[in-house]
Order: structure tokens, then sequence, then C-alpha cells
């Protein structure tokens, strides 16, 4: 063979190999691609999988704080109101006494003093105070005015008389007293 013809054959050989090489290029791009696109499949299905489930899981937690609020509001005043049913058998048992004793209205009176005591125990320990502002200036944060009377000895707005008492708990108002001050 000539120079020329081997320059020839080498041309044929070289042009087959370069498509062959593009080729085999593209396929491994395409399995590369196919690769990658299953793998961002996989990764995607684990991503939604995991954000279902921590969809429910929040879902579940927000129901179980919401049944713990209804149960705690619920229940709050448990405690208040156990410590309220001796105040209650008090109460009881003063009229028993008044209806098997008509006559006795000291009985009656000590019965009703004893519990008002326990009742004023079991206010304290649950922080809820009654205040009284009987001669001090009125003020609209504690009290409402019911009624305003002519009075020369105290001076405007001064509270001569509570006709309903007034309590805080804790520092807050829980009602307003009602009250008599002087025009």
């Amino acid at each position: 063979m000539n120079a020329e013809d081997e320059k020839i054959e080498d041309e044929i050989l070289e042009e087959p190999a370069e498509e062959v090489t593009d080729e085999a290029e593209a396929v491994a791009e395409e399995a590369t691609e196919a690769d990658d696109k299953q793998k961002l499949e996989e990764d995607f299905n684990k991503l939604k999988n995991d954000y279902i489930r921590l969809y429910a899981e929040m879902d579940n937690m927000k129901k179980r704080n919401q049944q713990e609020t209804e149960k705690t509001i619920k229940f709050a005043v448990s405690s208040f109101a156990k410590e309220l049913l001796g105040v209650a058998d008090n109460l009881e048992r003063a009229i028993a006494a008044m209806e098997s004793n008509k006559d006795s209205c000291a009985e009656l009176l000590k019965g009703v003093e004893l519990t008002q005591h326990e009742l004023t125990k079991v206010f304290e320990k649950f922080g809820i105070k009654r205040f009284n502002h009987i001669g001090q200036k009125f003020d609209p944060n504690f009290e409402r005015v019911v009624q305003e009377v002519e009075d020369k000895k105290a001076e405007p707005g001064v509270i001569l008389a509570e006709l309903q008492a007034g309590y805080v708990i804790h520092e807050r108002i829980l009602r307003e007293a009602m009250v008599v001050v002087a025009r």
C-alpha cells in the first residue's frame, strides 16, 4: 500500500471512530441524565413522603393541644369549686339549724358568720380580695357610681356607701364596686 492509500484508509477508519465516540458519549450522557432523573425522582418521592408524615404529625399535635386546652379550660376552676363546697355545706347546716329551731337567730347569725369567714379564706387562697374605698375619692377603675347624693359634710366625688362589694383577683379587677358618691 502506498502512502495515499494509507491516508485514505486512515480517514475511513477515523470517521466511524469519531461517530462511534460521539454516539457513545451521547448514550453515556443520556444514561447519566436518566440516572440523574431517576435519582431526582427518588429524592422527590422521599421528600414528599417526609412532608406528608410531618404534616400528619403536626395535625395530630395540633389536635392534642386543642384537646388539652379544652380540658384545662373546662377543669381550671375545679380546685376553686372544691374549696367552695365547704362553704355550701355550712350554708346547708345553717339553714337546717334554723328549720329545726325557728327561735334561734343567734345560732343562724353565728353559722352565717362562720360561713362568710370560710368563704373569705377560700377567696384569699385563690388571690381574690375584697376592696372597700368608702371615704375615699371615686376611682372609675374600681367603682361604678350607681347614685349621687347631696352631702354637705363630704367633698364631691367621695364614696359615701357601697351597695355591692368590689373584688380583685391577683391585682386585676374581678368585679367593680357599686357605690354612692357625694355630689
